[in-house]
């Protein structure tokens, strides 16, 4: 049971413009609670957090927070010096010496950093990327002694294994309380004990994690007799899944078991994986991908080497690995983007594919959503007889009647995103490859794409951090694991972590004992500057764009009335973002090879 409160929320409420957020909220935070914060984008999620931090004030209506009681915020909006280094920021105050020995702070340097690493507590701010400035906020608010840890968003840029070593680090805490917004649906169930979820202006509160929601959920939109009736049917498809899945995936239910299987009774499985298969062979015929004798290389280093795999028509691949291992090379290695090192790509006839990069699509700042749609197709066949129009369609992920008429130029990076997953599945594929899909979209439009995936008659191959998306929409999961070679994972995501954990151990009992000869020490040492030095030097290219970046975003809040200038701005900060993004991946090639 928790105790006092912390933070207590009393007739709270806040606006943007005319746009209410919170409306006459009253709440309270517990000691020793862990809460996750659902709700759509913009729904007021990160405003609820900011009010308890001090980075907004309400409109009207009193945020309380009690003596005594310290807050950590992880957010979303970076707010540090460029100039400090890793040990500055997360120990501030304090020489490395006097905290180094700690077995505290080492277990978090460990967890989030790779471990204690002097080069790596000496780099500054300025020269990191953003999925390594996450990991140092993290650190610094983990070592920190706090009672209450606010967390927007916090599995952004995390790999799969860190997600899971954060919810575990943070379930061995009983005494710190947290709040967490993400769409990350594994790490909130994994952790959280209730669930906030902010809806037209209100808060409703849940008892459980997110399994416990959606029942919870579907259970008052039945005994209600609402008429949402296609969410109502997600929300039970879903609760199938949940409670029919993998024991992995449902090893701790959080929620009545008797209930959940009146809730769902006569609820078909998500996925009819025989007709999906038949139509799969009828639209891809029996050879989609064949991979012979394949090596897979960038520049100098190999990812993956003497691949020999096939893809068949209906399968549905999940792709997991660290960054900087090659799961995307190898995607653009079957795509024929980039040619193979050694080796032969075999592509079926029929392949019609589309693929969702990480890098968005240039597209007219002027259209407008439904004609950006429009123009690749006006209607769209799915499979099992599910025919969408372009409108239905952007509906179902996240455009409204009014965002369908919004103009390009004036999304956000997430809502552009959407737009180009819409425009692919438009596109009519037979294979679908999506890297990193679930960026920026909240929980319901995750939901609702999942839907959309379950009747896709095709081969789905999937790159995702997200523990619950990958299991929720993947049969078959394969593993880079930096050894050049891939992995069939009969075991899924839970056999990945496995072997990520025992990885080190593995390495180091097969590691020959020899002595080099001194020319090799010598070229080693040569290879080793070398790496550092072009490492600094992307350093460098990328504390530039930094700068640039952030004099792009005061030149567009100056130029807020000029939708010419701001589209010209917007094109040049979607530049400067791709090539941030490039230099990152080249960065963390090279500090893989550096670590190897």
């Amino acid at each position: 049971m928790a105790g006092r409160n912390l933070v207590n929320f009393d007739r709270v409420s806040k606006a943007y413009g005319e746009r209410p957020l919170l409306d006459d909220v009253s709440l309270g935070v517990g000691e020793a609670e862990r809460i996750a914060v659902v709700g759509r984008n913009g729904a007021g999620k990160s405003t609820l957090l900011a009010l308890i931090a001090g980075l907004v004030t309400p409109d009207s209506g009193r945020v309380t927070v009690n003596s005594g009681v310290h807050v950590g915020a992880v957010s979303q909006a970076e707010g540090f010096d460029p100039q400090m280094t890793v040990a500055e920021y997360v120990v501030p105050g304090q020489d490395v010496h006097q905290w180094a020995s700690d077995p505290a702070i080492r277990e978090v340097l460990d967890g989030l950093l790779g471990g204690f690493d002097e080069d790596l507590l000496a780099r500054r701010l300025g020269t990191m990327s953003g999925g390594e400035r996450r990991r140092v906020q993290l650190a610094r608010d983990l070592i920190a002694d706090l009672d209450l840890l606010l967390l927007d968003e916090p599995t952004n840029h995390l790999d799969v294994e860190v997600v899971a070593w954060l919810a575990d680090h943070l379930v061995s805490r009983p005494r710190l309380s947290v709040l967490i917004v993400t769409h990350d649906r594994w790490f909130l169930d994994a952790l959280c004990d209730r669930t906030w979820e902010v809806v037209d202006g209100g808060v409703e509160e849940y008892d459980g994690g997110y399994s416990a929601f959606v029942l919870s959920k579907a259970e008052r939109s039945r005994q209600a007799a609402a008429s949402e009736s296609r969410r109502q049917n997600l929300l039970r498809k879903e609760l199938a899944w949940l409670r029919r899945g993998a024991p992995a995936r449902t090893s701790k239910p959080k929620f009545r078991i008797d209930a959940a299987n009146e809730l769902i009774k006569g609820e078909p499985a998500p996925r009819d994986d025989v007709q999906l298969l038949a139509f799969a062979n009828a639209r891809l015929g029996k050879t989609v991908y064949e991979f012979y004798d394949v090596t897979v290389a960038v520049g100098d280093r190999t990812l993956v080497d003497h691949l020999t795999w096939d893809v068949g028509p209906g399968q549905r691949v999940g792709i997991l690995g660290s960054n900087g291992t090659g799961k995307t090379s190898l995607i653009r290695t079957m795509l024929g983007e980039i040619p193979p090192a050694a080796g032969s790509v075999t592509t079926g006839v029929t392949v019609r594919p589309a693929y969702l990069s990480q890098h968005l699509e240039e597209l007219n700042p002027s259209w407008r959503v439904l004609e950006a749609v429009e123009r690749v197709a006006t209607r769209v066949d799915l499979g099992k007889d599910r025919e969408l129009t372009a409108s239905q369609l952007c509906e179902r992920l996240g455009f409204g009647s009014d965002g369908q008429w919004t103009p390009v130029g004036d999304l956000s990076g997430g809502e552009r995103r959407r737009l180009q997953l819409t425009r692919l599945l438009m596109s009519g594929p037979n294979v679908l490859v999506l890297d990193e899909p679930t960026n920026d979209f909240d929980v319901e439009t995750l939901t609702a794409l999942e839907d959309l995936l379950d009747g896709f008659a095709g081969t789905l191959i999937v790159i995702s951090h997200d523990r619950y998306f990958l299991e929720r929409v993947c049969d078959d999961f394969y593993g880079l694991m930096g050894d050049d070679r891939l992995f069939h994972l009969t075991g899924g995501v839970e056999e990945y972590l496995e072997r990520f954990r025992k990885r080190p151990q593995a390495k180091q009992s097969a590691a020959p004992v020899s002595v080099a000869p001194k020319t090799d020490a010598k070229q080693a040492r040569q290879d080793r500057r070398a790496l550092e030095k072009e490492m600094s030097r992307i350093e460098r290219a990328i504390a530039k764009l930094d700068e640039a970046e952030r004099d792009l975003h005061r030149q567009m809040a100056s130029a807020a009335t000029d939708h010419a200038k701001l589209t010209d701005l917007n094109r040049a900060l979607q530049e400067s973002e791709r090539r941030k993004a490039d230099l990152e991946d080249d960065w963390m090639r090279l500090a893989a090879e550096l670590g190897g």
